[in-house]
């Protein structure tokens, strides 16, 4: 096979595997802190109950979204030295702006929220918990900054083929930073929502006895059906940007062949990247342009425009419709979910509305890929839009290599994922032991306790 393809698919594949980790902790952090606040304020064991367990979770998730990272930083030299070359004047300030202000947050102050819950007084404690969650939103901060420089590059000159920064203000805060960035943050909300309420109802289903599920199951639908009416405003206006910045990339999406007016909006096609129009439409008639430009009969350009400079058209078609899917099955199961409960009087759902929020615990990474798959494969034949293409900056490594690499990497995150998933659901199957409810109950918000032995991770895995 091509080098060039491998290389391109080991990064999708390390990419893959690392993001799924920053969308749990992103959201999960500040949830973290909302659940100690309550504690707290109201001194109701079932939070410190709901923070003990939930930060297990972020402490996995934590762990291996480092340990993922670092892996695919490690590729920018291996498989993509040119990129350094050429952009790495602007690339590496703001990569080394992450680790030295987020990640050292996150690093220095994670021991103390994990372990210092009885070492250090209360408010310290609460300190370290906000500092831990700022820490994983300045990291997104940077790390979309760059993603989003690569996708609109502002500020910048070039000198001899290498990329030099005139204006770090215009980098840092390029054309389409400021909708990635709400557009990530909430997607990361709704995935720690619907984690947190599908835990919730798989521990009802197993008839698992801890204090703080069901108040963990309204938790998670009420800050799902808040965030994904937000979602789909910020979706909207991410789409106007794009629409202006790159429109191959929303051509390819909509599956738009031939600039048109009032183009229809394709609930399914088969595209035909060969005879450059698409099989088995079935649409909605103007309502593409509509969305797309606020007017029934707005301009879309079509791919015609942009031969031999616009992404492959399937992955970008298919892959929206994906995430959109997920987004509007999100709301269904929100709303509804939450209409249940409350008839309920916040007790509990029927079984089947709890085999649904179960099997939708994961949801929020289907839509996320979808959407990233998106973003990513829709700059492409760049890396830097428009300015470096994508076939000038791989490595001459042989394919035999990175193949043997790709399989290494393919075997060791499968076997992670696995067993992550298969971490939460044994946490979760645990029920309290009398024991750890009344060390819970004994603990007071206002009081400092003796030292306690720190929380067993091992057992996690047992």
């Amino acid at each position: 096979m091509d080098p060039l393809i491998l290389a391109r698919m080991q990064f999708a594949l390390n990419i893959t595997f690392h993001i799924l980790f920053p969308t749990i902790t992103i959201a999960l952090g500040w949830v973290l802190l909302f659940m100690l606040w309550r504690w707290r304020r109201t001194a109701e064991p079932r939070w410190m109950a709901a923070y003990q367990f939930w930060t297990k979770v972020f402490a996995l998730s934590f762990a291996l979204g480092v340990v993922s990272g670092v892996t695919m930083s490690f590729q920018f030299g291996t498989n993509w030295p040119g990129f350094m070359e050429r952009a790495g004047n602007i690339a590496g300030p703001l990569l080394g702006y992450e680790v030295l202000t987020a990640f050292f947050l996150e690093a220095g102050f994670l021991g103390i929220m994990l372990f210092g819950r009885n070492r250090v007084s209360p408010r310290v404690h609460l300190a370290a918990t906000a500092i831990v969650a700022f820490g994983t939103t300045l990291s997104a901060f940077w790390i979309l900054s760059l993603n989003s420089w690569m996708q609109t590059p502002a500020g910048y000159e070039m000198r001899d083929g290498v990329m030099h920064a005139t204006n770090w203000w215009a980098i840092v805060f390029n054309p389409s930073f400021p909708y990635r960035l709400v557009h990530k943050l909430l997607a990361s909300g709704l995935t720690v929502a619907f984690l947190l309420s599908g835990v919730s109802a798989w521990q009802l289903l197993k008839g698992v006895q801890r204090p703080e599920t069901r108040s963990v199951l309204r938790l998670g639908l009420t800050l799902a059906s808040v965030l994904i009416p937000l979602q789909i405003l910020a979706g909207d206006m991410h789409g106007l940007n794009t629409l202006q910045h790159q429109p191959a990339k929303i051509a390819a999406m909509e599956g738009v062949w031939q600039t048109e007016r009032g183009a229809p909006l394709l609930l399914f096609a088969v595209p035909d990247a060969q005879a450059r129009e698409n099989r088995f439409e079935i649409g909605i008639p103007r309502l593409a342009s509509l969305i797309l430009t606020h007017d029934i009969d707005g301009e879309i350009r079509g791919l015609n425009e942009f031969q031999g400079a616009h992404p492959p058209v399937k992955p970008l078609f298919y892959g929206f419709r994906v995430m959109v899917g997920a987004g509007m099955l999100m709301l269904v199961a929100a709303w509804a979910g939450l209409w249940a409960l409350r008839r309920s009087g916040w007790q509990s759902l029927p079984r089947p509305w709890l085999w649904v929020l179960s099997g939708m615990s994961f949801s929020g990474w289907v839509a996320t890929v979808a959407g990233w798959y998106v973003t990513e494969i829709g700059r492409q034949p760049y890396v830097v839009y428009g300015v470096l293409r994508t076939d000038t900056l791989a490595s001459t490594t042989p394919s035999s290599w990175i193949a043997a690499s790709l399989a290494g990497y393919a075997t060791v995150y499968l076997a992670l994922l696995v067993a992550y998933v298969v971490a939460i659901k044994r946490m979760a199957e645990k029920s309290e032991t009398p024991e750890t409810a009344d060390k819970t109950e004994l603990i007071g918000p206002g009081a400092l306790p003796a030292p306690a032995a720190p929380l067993n991770f091992s057992r996690t895995f047992v």
